[in-house]
């Protein structure tokens, strides 16, 4: 029997256990298409663009996701996914599931104009639908275009998975 708690972290496992039961779902992706891998939430929204199904909505919110607060709270998801680049001290390309819970007790943890955080518990209380941030480890946030191979190559993962895993 394999040792459970020296097991990987896989975000796979995770998002399949948070999407559990999810009827409609609201994807939106923050970054900053002039600062290289801080644009990685919004590419994988562009990815995914034209091959979900109706109950998935996409929004590229870029680096004012409050702006689009509005639409969220319309749309009523039952689940909300923000993705995300962020600081985490994890390898450049590494991807972490923060449940809105766990979101509420961190610092602001990006640059945007309102705190994800105050983000989070606003569309949280609005929709009554549960809230997740993806967040993938950039590996350079400097000003220019493009993303990172190691970045590159988590997003690629994460339309993959994401196109097996969200509701048909």
């Amino acid at each position: 029997m394999p040792n459970l708690v020296d097991a990987p972290y896989s975000f796979e496992k995770e998002l399949t256990a948070w999407l559990n039961k999810a009827e409609s779902v609201v994807i939106a992706g923050i970054g900053n298409p002039i600062r290289f891998d801080d644009f990685v939430g919004v590419k994988i929204i562009q990815d995914l663009q034209g091959k979900v199904s109706s109950k998935v909505h996409l929004i590229e919110c870029e680096t004012v996701p409050e702006s689009f607060m509005d639409e969220i709270i319309e749309l009523k998801p039952s689940h909300v996914l923000l993705i995300d680049a962020a600081m985490m001290q994890l390898k450049p390309g590494e991807v972490r599931l923060f449940d809105a819970e766990k979101v509420t007790n961190f610092p602001a943890i990006s640059t945007h104009m309102l705190p994800l955080r105050v983000f989070c518990e606003y569309v949280t209380k609005m929709t009554g639908g549960k809230l997740a941030l993806l967040l993938i480890e950039p590996k350079n946030v400097d000003f220019g275009e493009g993303l990172t191979p190691e970045v590159t190559a988590s997003a690629v993962q994460i339309v993959d998975f994401l196109l097996k895993t969200i509701p048909p």
